[in-house]
This record gives C-alpha cells, structure tokens and sequence, in this order.
C-alpha cells in the first residue's frame, strides 16, 4: 500500500516513546510543570513543483532529554503523527523551554529536517506583549522534494530479512520462499540451514531428529500434511533452555510459526498452482480486523503424486550364504485438504482472548512393483511383489489462549489450552509370484492382507508469567501438563492358495495396543544484565508416567505395563558477552531427555513391509543429553551476518535401532516357522558423543544478490553391546547448504538452493518414524556421501495500488537427480540400498493478494493488546513449553 512505510516509521517512533515516557508524559519540558507545556507547532506539507499537499507523510518531533543513567541529554521521539489527507499536522501541549527537531519522510519524497524553538524574548519595548504570539507557531507550507530514486505511487511492500537471530534462536522468514511454493513442509525444511530431510521426509536438525511444534505447540501432524503457502517462518532452538519441553533427547526444536495478520481491515489472498505430473494445488485465505475483533481463516487442497524407485543389494552370509537384488518402483497418489480459522477478541487494552482451530484429512493410494532375484548354491529363483496400500487420515487441533498484561510494561501472565486429534486407517494387499531362473512359477500365489487403524490425542494445558522487575532483570516462570492418548490396532492375513482355507489371520504378527503418556513440568528463569553481559539462568522440574496395554485379536486385554519415570531436573545457563556494537559472544548449556517412543516400545511384530519387518522393545530406557553451545555472531555490514557455533553433546542410554536375526514368525496358524528373517528392534547405546563446528553467513554479494552458506562440521561416535556384536563408530562428517536469490529488476527474482553432505552416521535421535517425528540411530550404518542436491525457482511479481499484488512462478526440485545411498553391515549380512524419490517435478504457481488498511489506526495511540505486532504463540520467547 502506498502509506506501509510511513505506517512502520510511526509504529516505531511511537514505540520508542511510549518506552521513553510510560506515564504517557510528552517530553521535553513536559515536566517542567503545566503553565510551561503552551507550545504549538502547526503547518502543512505541500509537493516543492507543484504546491499541492502530500498526503501520509510520517513526522516525528525529536527533543532532548535528561538521561539520569548518563547524566547527559540526548534526543528521544516524543511525538509521532500522519499527516491528514490535506498534509495539514499540529502539535500542542509543547514545552515553551525546549529546542526540538521535526523530521518527515513520505514515499517518493526526500527525508525532511529542521531544528526548531520557541522564541520567548521579550518584543521591542520590553513589555512582553508580542511573547504569546511566540508561544503558536505556524510553520507554513513546507515543501518536500520529489526523489526520483523513490518508488512514487508505486505500492511499496515491506520485506522481512529471510534470516534473523534471535536471543536462543534462529529465525528464518519462509512466506516469500519461491522453490517450496504449491508444496508442503517437508519442502520447506530443505531451505532452512541447518536442517536436512531424508528420501521419506524424516527431518534431521544437527544429525538428529528434532522435536516438531506448531505456533509453540506440540502437533499429531506430519510435515507432509502441513501446507507451504501457510508458513511464515521456521524458527530453530538447536539448545532450548529451561522454558522448553525437555524431551527431544539429542536434538533441539523447530518450530513451525503458521501466517496470521492483526492488521486493521482487510486483506487476503487467492493461489492456485499445477505440477509436472498434473497434480494440482488450491488455496486462499481472508484476514479481517474491526474494532475488538480480529478474524483469519484460510484453506488449502492439494493433489500429490509421489514417484520412486529403491535398489537394493544385500549378501547374506553363514552356511545358506547368498545374494539378493531388489528392484521396487513405488507411485504414491494421493490428496489432502487442510481447513484453518480463529479469532482473536480484545477485551480491552490489555486483555485478549484468542480462539484457533485447524481440520485436516487426506487419502493416498499407493501401489509398489518389487522384483527379488536370489542367488545361492542351491537356489535361483525370482519374485515379483506387487503391493497395494490405501491410506486415510484425519486430523483436528484447537487451541484457546489468555494473555493479561499488566499496567508495567513487560508484565503479562497468559494461559492456554491445546487438542490435537489424529485418526487414520490402512489397507494394504500384498501379492508374491516365485519364478524359476527359466521364468516358470514355482508356486501358487502367496498373498498377504494388512487391515489397521489407529488414532493419537495430544492435550496439553500450560500458564506462563513474565515479570520484568527492572530494565535489567526479568523473572519468568510457568507450569505445564502434557496427556498423550494413542491406540492402534494392526491385523495381518495370509493366504497360501495351497491349503484352500483363504485369508486367515496370522497372531504372531497382528496386534492390538493401547498407550497413555502423562508429562508434568515446571520451570523458572531468572535473567539480568551487567555491565556488558546478559546472562538467563534456569531449573525445569518434570515427571512422567507411561501406561501401555496390549489386548487380545478380539479386543479383550491381554497384558498391562506401566513405567514411571522419575522426577528428573533439567537446568540450564545462557551466558552473552557483548564485544561490540556488531559483535557478542555465548556460552550456554542445557540437559535433556528422550523419552522411547510409541514404536519403540511396542512389543509386537510388523510385517507391513515383509523384507524388512520390525518389533519394539518395551524394556528401553529414556536417553540422558547434556548439551554445551559456544557460540560468537558478528553483523559486520548492514543486511550480513556470521554466526559461528561450537557445540558438545553427550547422551547416555542413547535409543538405537540394530538387526538381529529370528526364525520367520508371519506363518499361517499351525505351521511350523523354517525359514529365517532379519529383524528391526531398538536397544539403549552405552554411550554417544557428538561435537562439531556450525558456520553460517548471510551476505549481500551485490545489490541484486544474497547468499546464505551454512557448513556443519561434526564427529559422531557410538558404543553399543548389541547381541552377538560389539558396536564402536565414530565418523568425521561434513554438511553444506546454500540459498542464492537474485533480484534482477522488474519484478523477476529466481532462487537457487542446494545441499550437499559427506558420509555420516545414520542420524542420532529420539522420535517414532516419519508418521510420529523422527528416526533413530542404526548404530550398525552409514549414509553414504550426497552431493548437489539442487532446487532452482523463478517469479514475476506485479504490485499495483490499494494493496493489490500477483505472482507467478516456475519451480523444480532436484534438477540432477541425485540419490540417496546407505550402507549397512553386520555379523549377518552387508547391505547396500539406493533410493530415489520425486526428482526433476516442474510446478507452475499463481497467488493473487489484495487488501484494504486503516490508516488512522497509526494516528492514534497503539493499545497494549496491539503490541503483539503478528500476534503467534510464541512471541518473542516461545512461552513456556
């Protein structure tokens, strides 16, 4: 819109006052006492060429200031206006002792400043008649130039720094992201530094898998059912303090901040996009604020359709050695629609009410083409696999907040209730044909049939209080409870098409199990500052219980365990050093837990994929991580930052997933077991150390080109007693990123953005698979070296008057097809697997925005409940977790 920089100017002078004068006082001589505030400056501001008044030109008034802290004056803002649509201002109550400086800026126009004074000497004669004319002054007209470097009537947009640092976090603005438009999170998180995502969409923060929250919270979604046009920004905590949840083991925090907007009026948007493959993409959503209501709502459909492939070659060995090829070619189609709204409702100027709620669901029909050819002394033969899985989901959230600010600023005490609920049923059927080396069958279709379904209830209530006792000291402290609630129910049939009975079920592989996890914590932190350092110490107090049962095929229960973790104290220190201006330095500390997951610990056999099936184990222990960061951040010219972090993290009882081998346990009911199978279960690593160097730069290399390069640099290393091994590696591992964007004039911009990686541990963490956030560590491999992972974008923006915008852009992802290797190695067999999913998908994308603001909402003192600026749960802090 034509006013937005003017409105910024005013929101930040405003702001700047109200912290000079909290009482509300105007300044200058405004505590000289009330006969001495008679001053009045008035005038109007006209175009230099043309006479005719500007309109919304931005004006701040400037006076100087004792400073008690200094005992010197120095200049503070202490009054803001917008010029009315005749470029006509006044200000009144103004000390008659003090000198002033006006300033104003409008767009198109050059910066204006003037000293100004009132001159109260006595007129000629010495009778001081002619003082109270002094005391209303009129400035006139006051010209302003044209620049004609300025944008003129041009709708000007402001655009937020695509990375930020914060005081425990690293903030990166995403809304504008061009290569992960039309897509979801997932694609997202391949732009943010730091963060690497896997084949199947496993997130990896620092090689482990962090803990995945939304506006603050935790979530029963996935990051492939969160749309990308609806995040504004990623927020990383690689070392959260005590505020924060303390589960996450190994790995920090990403925080997902969703689009919300408490701009006065109206505004919103419309988007539609298609790729390569024909799968489409649908959205819009409306924002509107009057008076004590503020109003959001957006919806989004998208289509998917995910194509890989996956090579595999294993050599078994012991007496029945032999080799194994497998090919699969995998297609995925599918949609989901994701429904969002809320309002917030401000009380008054210092009480708001917020209400969110969010609806979710999707279907997805995979299908799987599998040729296994086996070699040995004494068998030759090929199988062809065919699999079919039909997948359903669901998913609700709502939240309801409270936020109070006292008459002190920084004062505020807030609440909040959240639930989310999942549910989510699958089919699959699974169909083996077994050919000699001449291609004959050998024998009758092996046929196997999966029904499952299962849900996940998440509630969490928490309250946080923030009480800045001085300018330089802050308490915080709160309160929070955690109710976790799954079920699943997973039933396995076989038909062997030899002994004419059909599908029958099979118990040794089917289940059904229940679990409830209860989480209570407190926290508190206590932050000060002295000379030049800032340091926020905290203690976090959690408890935990977890309850599991496993119930019979037909529903009754079958078996109950129960563990109760102990009351365990988490602390934390963060300990900056300012060097300059420019330039600060931290060292901070935190410990952590990782708690096992819902698969981890569940004590039954999946045989969803029959190559690789998996069991959990309900003996695990939670994993212990003290965590060191040490780290020094310099802006040394304006738009560019390093960031350079040290880090040292230590756990013990890490959970690691290891092979093991067992007799084949998905047979029919009385038949006896010959074959043999390997076996996926997890166990607790003796110990884990990981230490590396993180560096991060973000520079303007041109006027038209940014660069941000982040290099992670690390040694992994893992001591395990797995059965019938002894588990010891350790690895010097590298991670690169870049993200390049040029602007190169007329509204064309293109990003270019890449990955590459050295050989590495299989990543480290806590977490239950890609459905429930992460993966765990295969302490028996690797994944192999990747390099130039690239995705490349290109957009063409229109921006026209009264806040109408457009865009259309051009995308693709993994322009060189590279894949994704790993390798695995035990007393059993050696494994290589190679992996390559949806490579070279072209997408089309169209977003139309319009709006219409209230600027006279800027002329008039901002409210308490305003103060919030986008207004997301997490703040500037996060809240308590």
């Amino acid at each position: 819109m034509k006013y937005i920089v003017s409105i910024a100017l005013c929101v930040l002078f405003h702001f700047t006052s109200i912290a000079q004068y909290p009482m509300g006082g105007r300044g200058g001589g405004a505590r000289q006492g009330d006969k001495m505030n008679i001053g009045h400056f008035y005038g109007k501001f006209v175009d230099s060429k043309t006479n005719k008044p500007i309109d919304g030109v931005a004006i701040q008034l400037i006076s100087n200031v004792f400073d008690s802290a200094t005992k010197t004056k120095k200049e503070v803002p202490i009054r803001t206006f917008i010029a009315s649509a005749n470029g006509e201002f006044s200000f009144d109550g103004l000390s008659i002792m003090s000198t002033y400086k006006l300033t104003a800026s409008a767009i198109g126009y050059k910066p204006y400043n003037k000293s100004l004074k009132f001159n109260m000497k006595p007129s000629k004669g010495g009778n001081g008649d002619g003082m109270a004319d002094n005391v209303d002054v009129d400035l006139g007209n006051i010209k302003l130039e044209q620049d004609p470097s300025d944008l003129g009537n041009v709708t000007v947009v402001a655009t937020k720094q695509a990375f930020e640092m914060g005081v425990d976090r690293k903030i990166y603005n995403v809304d504008k992201n061009i290569v992960s438009t039309g897509q979801t999170a997932t694609e997202v998180m391949k732009q943010i530094p730091s963060v690497s995502v896997d084949a199947d969409g496993n997130v990896e923060l620092r090689n482990a898998a962090p803990q995945i929250f939304i506006d603050g919270r935790p979530t029963t979604l996935t990051l492939d059912q969160i749309p990308a046009d609806i995040i504004d920004r990623v927020e990383i905590i690689t070392n959260p303090s005590a505020k924060y949840d303390a589960s996450g083991g190994t790995a920090g925090i990403i925080n997902i901040v969703l689009k919300k907007n408490k701009r006065t009026g109206y505004n919103g948007g419309i988007r539609a996009g298609v790729d390569s493959r024909g799968k489409i993409n649908l959205g819009g959503d409306i924002n509107y604020r009057e008076n004590k209501i503020n109003f959001f709502a957006s919806a989004n459909f998208n289509q998917r359709k995910s194509i890989g492939s996956t090579y595999n070659n294993t050599d078994l060995f012991g007496n029945k050695a032999m080799n194994v090829l497998s090919n699969s070619e995998n297609t995925n189609p599918g949609y989901f629609a994701f429904i969002r709204g809320g309002l917030d409702y401000f009380i008054n100027n210092r009480n708001t009410l917020s209400l969110a709620a969010n609806f979710n669901r999707g279907n997805f029909e995979g299908e799987s083409l599998q040729t296994i050819d086996t070699t040995s002394t004494t068998i030759n033969s090929i199988a062809k696999r065919n699999t079919n899985n039909v997948f359903n989901f669901r998913n609700f959230g709502g939240q309801l907040s409270y936020k109070h600010n006292f008459v002190q600023n920084g004062h505020s005490l807030s609440a909040d209730i959240n639930y989310n609920s999942s549910k989510n049923d699958n089919n699959t059927d699974i169909n083996s044909l077994i050919y000699d080396k001449n291609g004959n069958q050998k024998y009758p279709a092996y046929q196997q049939r999966g029904n499952g379904e299962g849900y996940n209830k998440f509630f969490t209530i928490q309250t946080d209080y923030e009480n800045k006792l001085t300018d330089n000291t802050k308490f915080e402290a709160g309160l929070r409870a955690a109710i976790r609630d799954f079920r699943t129910d997973n039933l396995q049939y076989i038909n062997d098409n030899m002994s004419g009975a059909g599908f029958v079920i099979s118990p040794n592989s089917s289940s059904r199990y229940k679990f409830n996890d209860q989480v209570y914590a407190a926290y508190s932190t206590y932050s000060f500052k002295y000379n030049k350092f800032n340091v926020q110490l905290g203690l976090r107090v959690e408890s935990s219980n977890y309850i599991g049962t496993l119930y019979t095929l037909s529903g009754v229960d079958s078996a109950t365990f129960k563990i109760n973790y102990p009351l365990s104290l988490f602390p934390s220190a963060f300990i900056t050093y300012k060097l300059s201006d420019k330039e600060d330095m931290q060292l901070n500390y935190s410990r952590r837990i990782n708690r096992p997951g819902f698969f981890n610990l569940l004590p039954t056999y999946d045989f969803t994929d029959p190559q690789n099936p998996s069991v959990g184990n309900p003996n695990l222990k939670p994993e212990f991580t003290n965590s060191f960061e040490l780290s020094y951040n310099n802006n040394y010219k304006r738009g560019a930052n390093f960031l350079a972090t040290a880090y040292f993290k230590q756990s013990t009882d890490l959970i690691t997933r290891y092979i093991y081998k067992d007799i084949d346990r998905n047979t029919q009911q009385g038949h006896v077991a010959t074959d043999s199978l390997f076996y996926t279960s997890y166990i607790n690593a003796n110990t884990s150390y990981t230490f590396g160097l993180e560096l991060t730069n973000k520079i303007g290399v041109t006027p038209w080109w940014d660069l941000t390069l982040n290099l992670n640099l690390y040694n992994s290393k893992i001591n395990a007693n797995i059965p019938d091994q002894k588990v010891d590696n350790s690895i010097i591992t590298w991670y690169a990123k870049m993200n390049n964007n040029f602007k190169l004039g007329k509204g064309i911009s293109i990003q270019f953005s890449g990955d590459a990686r050295s050989k590495n541990l299989i990543p480290q963490g806590g977490g239950w698979g890609r459905m429930w956030g992460g993966n765990q560590t295969l302490a028996q491999g690797y994944t192999l070296p990747r390099l130039f992972d690239m995705d490349l974008a290109v957009k063409k923006d229109w921006n026209w008057k009264n806040g109408r915008t457009a865009s259309l852009s051009f995308s693709m992802n993994n322009i060189f097809r590279i894949s994704t290797k790993t390798y695995t190695e035990s007393a059993f067999f050696v494994q290589n697997i190679e992996r390559l999913m949806n490579p070279q998908v072209l997408r089309i994308n169209f977003s139309y925005r319009f709006g219409k603001f209230d600027v006279s909402l800027f002329k008039r003192k901002n409210t308490k409940a305003d103060q919030g600026g986008e207004g997301n749960n997490m703040g500037g802090d996060m809240g308590g977790m």
